[in-house]
This record gives C-alpha cells, sequence and structure tokens, in this order.
C-alpha cells in the first residue's frame, strides 16, 4: 500500500479529479488516493464546508457545480517536466490538426508556471529530443475534426482513396479512433456498406460534415476489435 498523502494534499488533488471529469464515483476517488470510502465522504464534506459547490448525484457520485471557476492549478516541477515531455513528444504525431490543438493547450498551461518552472520547462525543451517522425512530415489534418464528430454524433461526408488507388464517396458515422504504426485509424459505420470500417486518416482526401446526426451505436472498441477482421 503506498504512503497516505497529508490530508492537505488528498484535498487538494480530490479537487482536481473532480475538476478533470463531469461525474467521479467515490470508489474512483478512494482508488486513486488509497484511503476508504469513509473517508471519501468525510473529505467531501471538508471541502463542501470550504465553500466549494460540489453537486452530488445519489448513487453515481460528484461534480463540480456547471459555471464555478476555480483557480489556476498549480503544477509541481515533475509534472510541469512530464507535460514537456509529452508536447515533444506529440509534436511528431503526423496528424497536423492535434499538433496545433495541443500547442495551443499547452501554451496556456504554461501561463500558470510560477518563473522558476518556466525556465526550467525552457531548459528541458532544449535537452529532449524524439528520435522518430525526424522529416516532421504531416499526413492528415483531421483528428480533431473527427474527436468532436464521434463526441457530437454527427455524420460526415468522406472523401476517400484507397491504398489500392480506389476513390470513393461516402457518408459516414465516426464511431472510434487509434493509432498503430504511427498512422491514426477511423473506425466508422459506413452508411454506403451498411458495416463498420476502418478508414486511414492519411487517406481521407475530404471531409465535411452534414447537418444531420446519428444515434450512438452498441458497442465498445474493444468488441470492435473482438469481432471485425484487421483491414488497415
Amino acid at each position: 500500500m503506498q504512503k497516505e498523502k497529508p490530508r492537505l494534499a488528498r484535498l487538494t488533488a480530490i479537487l482536481t479529479q473532480l475538476q478533470s471529469k463531469s461525474l467521479v464515483t467515490a470508489r474512483e476517488i478512494a482508488d486513486k488516493h488509497d484511503v476508504s470510502i469513509r473517508t471519501v465522504y468525510r473529505d467531501i464534506r471538508t471541502l463542501e464546508s470550504s465553500g466549494i459547490p460540489i453537486v452530488t448525484e445519489e448513487g453515481k457520485g460528484y461534480s463540480i457545480m456547471e459555471g464555478y471557476k476555480l483557480p489556476p492549478v498549480m503544477f509541481t516541477e515533475a509534472e510541469a517536466n512530464a507535460l514537456i515531455t509529452a508536447e515533444k513528444i506529440i509534436n511528431q504525431n503526423r496528424d497536423n490538426s492535434l499538433v496545433q490543438q495541443y500547442q495551443s493547450a499547452v501554451e496556456k498551461i504554461k501561463s500558470v508556471l510560477k518563473n522558476t518552472q518556466k525556465d526550467k520547462s525552457d531548459l528541458l525543451t532544449e535537452r529532449i529530443q524524439i528520435r522518430h517522425n525526424l522529416e516532421n512530415e504531416k499526413t492528415s489534418d483531421y483528428l480533431i475534426i473527427l474527436q468532436t464528430a464521434i463526441t457530437n454524433f454527427q455524420i460526415y461526408r468522406l472523401e476517400y482513396m484507397s491504398l489500392q488507388n480506389k476513390g470513393s464517396q461516402r457518408n459516414i458515422e465516426p464511431f472510434a479512433l487509434f493509432s498503430t504504426n504511427g498512422n491514426w485509424i477511423l473506425v466508422a459505420f459506413c452508411q454506403l456498406r451498411q458495416d463498420f470500417r476502418a478508414f486511414r486518416l492519411d487517406c481521407m482526401q475530404s471531409l465535411k460534415p452534414t447537418n444531420t446526426s446519428f444515434s450512438p451505436h452498441d458497442m465498445t472498441l474493444q468488441e470492435y476489435f473482438e469481432q471485425c477482421p484487421r483491414t488497415w
């Protein structure tokens, strides 16, 4: 069993955890901080009594009241270093939209670092290099768009050129994304084939939203991998 954090540090960490998701269960909090459920209940009451507007959904979990703004999070040196390392890794990704959006996000994160942390982060940035995709090749620009399509259940019109140079147009219902061998793959329900298909993002010629949405599919990504043969 890991050493229990001092209570003040744990309360701060729980507050950060509550901000990171729309709903957090007591069991998730207990497991993350290696405490009992009873301790979680006591910590939640302490946060509430300090003025944090925590919403309790009976039998489900906890959330922070919508619209409530908390002061910027302060990062430890190790956390700041992890962010710099992640930035270096993502900068070598082949999808341009991911790189641009992450750079924008990490710039905001860096803005809350202490000056001493910023100096160390600048030094670490110069001393870390990811030795793959050294040419910084970008082969797609659709990853962030497709993430939004997945969460909003929006149908898109896809123009696609397969690796066999066969072109096609179809309406798709984006379902999931995964990366393999440096390439991003979209799993989507193809309305043309009336079945799930895998599409390489670097083979997409154009991707345009329609004004229609689709009903969520009753399947997990793991079930897709178990049911569908490899086609990418």
